[in-house]
């Protein structure tokens, strides 16, 4: 198998854990630069991550991961319960990038624009609602929403996106989990 993203990815990340085990390569693209013509040639849909198996090619996280779980580690599907977690999560996750790319295209973040105030409110409401269900244990296991919701924490912290003050409990989450396994290698400040 093969793994075509960015090491600075949260959805890559997440694929990144989930493949802790299983043997594949990983291609770390620049894609918002020299290396944008390389992810056309693998992706219609220009976004990463791409997993490549055989004569298979996967475009999406969530297509990603149900697949490496199913076929490769033979893990049961997640619940409904837990795709309703990983969708708050993406959800979150979008809203920060969207934040994030707006500011790096010289957007003015802090403005009343519509489409900003829609993407703070969106990160504002996933992220209390995450805050609530760490509490209640709803991230206990370390299973494939826990990874995302780490990769999510750990990016906003890494871009300076959130500051985890503000939610004890999913800053306790992220310290807790900080030492498993691979996720000192695919931390992006190491890349």
């Amino acid at each position: 198998m093969k793994l075509i993203g960015s090491s600075a990815s949260p959805y890559v990340r997440r694929i990144r854990l989930l493949l802790n085990d299983t043997p594949h390569t990983f291609s770390d693209l620049d894609i918002y630069n020299d290396d944008r013509e390389v992810l056309r040639q693998h992706t219609p849909i220009m976004r990463i991550p791409v997993l490549i198996d055989g004569d298979l090619t996967l475009y999406d996280s969530r297509i990603i991961a149900r697949y490496i779980a199913t076929e490769k580690l033979n893990t049961d599907m997640l619940s409904w319960d837990e795709e309703n977690r990983v969708s708050i999560i993406d959800g979150a996750t979008d809203a920060l990038i969207a934040l994030l790319l707006s500011k790096r295209s010289g957007i003015d973040i802090e403005g009343g624009q519509l489409y900003i105030t829609l993407q703070k409110d969106r990160a504002a409401a996933t992220l209390h609602e995450l805050e609530k269900m760490v509490n209640e244990g709803a991230f206990s296991e370390w299973r494939y929403p826990s990874i995302c919701l780490y990769t999510l924490l750990d990016w906003a912290d890494f871009r300076t996106m959130l500051n985890l003050e503000a939610f004890p409990n999913l800053k306790s989450f992220r310290a807790r989990n900080q030492n498993r396994d691979a996720v000192a290698d695919t931390d992006p400040r190491q890349a």
